[in-house]
């Protein structure tokens, strides 16, 4: 059976036995919170339980690192509209440690693009196009640096509103303890 079929078949139990019922919950967040975190595997469900979060009381918005790179770009949008059309109050950004963006090697991402078949050509005509992959790909030095850089992004952007606290907190990604690296409060 294929990963395809594996899934289907689990949903097809799931659905006939009412599972769902138990996450069944509206689209605006109980507790109020945006929350921008990384795509790490380790933090599927360590970060809810480090942070008591059910179903139905964040929205979660997931990206490699928890890094903001574009003030308009879609991580900011869904903030935005987390905030302006979901009722959310409060923004977190949450890294985490020994994540991949603090480490990444961008020449060693391209050299296994052109390995799985992206060709020389491809990369050319984006290096001509003006899209430098080294830059685009590139992570940050270190954890704390990349959480503190996207809360300046969120808090300094021009269409959020000034009374919204804009936190930043690194997880441990074995423990799940959380330290608090900017406190939204103390900059609202």
């Amino acid at each position: 059976m294929n990963r395809v079929e594996t899934i289907l078949e689990h949903n097809r139990h799931f659905v006939a036995n009412k599972d769902y019922e138990a996450y069944i919950t509206d689209k605006y967040p109980d507790k109020k919170l945006a929350i921008v975190t990384c795509m790490d595997t380790r933090l599927v469900e360590l970060l809810p339980k480090a942070m008591n979060l059910r179903n139905g009381d964040a929205k979660i918005i997931k990206n490699a690192g928890a890094l903001i790179s574009q003030p308009f770009g879609s991580v900011m949008r869904s903030l935005i509209v987390a905030i302006y059309e979901l009722k959310a109050e409060e923004v977190f950004i949450v890294g985490h440690t020994g994540c991949g963006m603090a480490a990444i090697n961008s020449d060693r991402v391209i050299e296994t693009m052109q390995e799985r078949g992206i060709s020389d050509e491809v990369l050319s005509t984006l290096e001509h196009s003006g899209i430098r992959l080294n830059k685009w790909l590139r992570g940050v030095t270190n954890e704390k640096e990349g959480i503190i850089h996207t809360v300046g992004i969120v808090k300094n952007h021009p269409l959020l509103p000034a009374n919204v606290p804009v936190h930043g907190m690194l997880i441990d990604s074995m423990t799940g303890e959380l330290e608090v690296i900017v406190n939204g409060y103390e900059q609202a």
